[in-house]
């Protein structure tokens, strides 16, 4: 009884194994004609799963702006920024500086007394008094040798002694102009009065009467003139050539939220900070409103050029082994696999370098579904 009880059951389970294989069977052919393969083209029949889920894109060339972000610092441009420093030591006696002053160059910043200025003064004055005597010394030589009373040797003596004295002179004169001493006005004992080189503003002032200033002191003051400032931006070397002189860039500023200040690239350093593999770069920016202040950390972006690019969305390119890809479209419901060498990334679109034309048709979305199609 058991015996037949088994066999039985042996039959009962026949026709599941073969309905199982059926669909099985039937599975596998609707898989395979979701797509036909030949050669290195795949078509894709109108009735397939797959053509429902595929989706076309001609790609055009644009004018693509490339951006890149780096840190950056603000600073005073040299031309526009003095540090005040007398080259004598002496004694403030009168300041007229002070913080926020507008100046203008020649402007009195303050007065001191110095024994080094009193001697160059007196030095001046005897070269002056004696430059004088030697001049009058040879004209009445040459007075005198035109009238054919005088001697050749005694015109001789007085021509070299005035060009020396005339050196010496010169000498004297060369010294005081440092200061910005007009040799015209000077009266001797008169202080030394300490002037504005540039135009601009006090940012810094230490100066107080009284104060006694050394020939080798830091400077106590100084002045800029901060209408424009430049905002120093360390770019990667391997990212240096897409930046060029006259390109604009974009300053953001944390402390000013929102706020864009553009300025333009100035000027791109020759040498490679060898820590940190980067290049300087100088934005020179409008800064009337005193916005940025020296020393400030900012965010720089960089805007190229405007050039042609090619773009395709990221969902199109696929990948194999170390290779990009997408499916380009050769005739309708035929597809052949196209090798591309991709650029940058833009809001879910890759750039295509090579590989790809003006005017072709890809696979935008659902290249997915035939990853099979190796």
């Amino acid at each position: 009884m058991k015996a037949v009880n088994n066999r039985f059951l042996v039959i009962l389970m026949l026709p599941v194994s073969i309905i199982l294989s059926s669909c099985m069977t039937s599975s596998s052919s609707d898989s395979l004609e979701n797509f036909i393969i030949r050669g290195d083209t795949v078509f894709v029949p109108n009735e397939s799963i797959v053509a429902e889920k595929i989706k076309l894109l001609t790609v055009h060339e644009e004018d693509y702006k490339r951006e890149m972000i780096t840190a950056g610092t603000v600073k005073a441009i040299p031309n526009l920024y003095a540090e005040i420093a007398p080259p004598f030591s002496g004694r403030v006696t009168k300041v007229y500086l002070k913080l926020g002053m507008q100046t203008r160059p020649g402007t009195p910043l303050f007065e001191m007394v110095s024994p080094e200025f009193m001697e160059a003064q007196k030095i001046y004055f005897q070269a002056k008094s004696e430059f004088e005597s030697a001049k009058l010394t040879l004209k009445r030589q040459q007075d005198l040798k035109a009238n054919g009373v005088g001697a050749e040797k005694d015109l001789e003596e007085a021509e070299t002694n005035f060009e020396v004295k005339e050196k010496e002179y010169q000498n004297a004169v060369a010294s005081l102009r440092i200061f910005g001493v007009d040799v015209n006005k000077l009266v001797f004992g008169q202080p030394l009065v300490i002037t504005s080189p540039i135009s601009g503003e006090v940012i810094e002032n230490e100066v107080v009467n009284g104060h006694y200033i050394k020939a080798d002191d830091p400077p106590h003051a100084k002045i800029a003139d901060l209408s424009k400032v430049w905002v120093v931006g360390m770019v990667k070397e391997k990212d240096i050539r897409f930046i060029h002189e006259l390109d604009g860039a974009e300053i953001l500023v944390a402390a000013y939220p929102g706020r864009r200040i553009i300025g333009r690239v100035y000027h791109v350093d020759e040498l490679v900070d060898e820590a940190t593999r980067s290049i300087r770069v100088l934005v020179e920016c409008n800064n009337s409103d005193h916005t940025l202040k020296p020393g400030m950390y900012v965010t720089v972006k960089f805007i190229d050029t405007p050039e042609k690019a090619l773009f395709v969305p990221a969902k199109a390119v696929l990948q194999y082994n170390d290779k990009s890809y997408v499916f380009v479209e050769v005739q309708k419901g035929a597809y052949v696999r196209r090798f591309i060498e991709t650029g940058v990334t833009d809001d879910d679109r890759i750039q295509v370098i090579s590989g790809l034309k003006s005017g072709e048709t890809i696979i935008s979305e659902g290249a997915f579904y035939l990853l099979e199609a190796k």
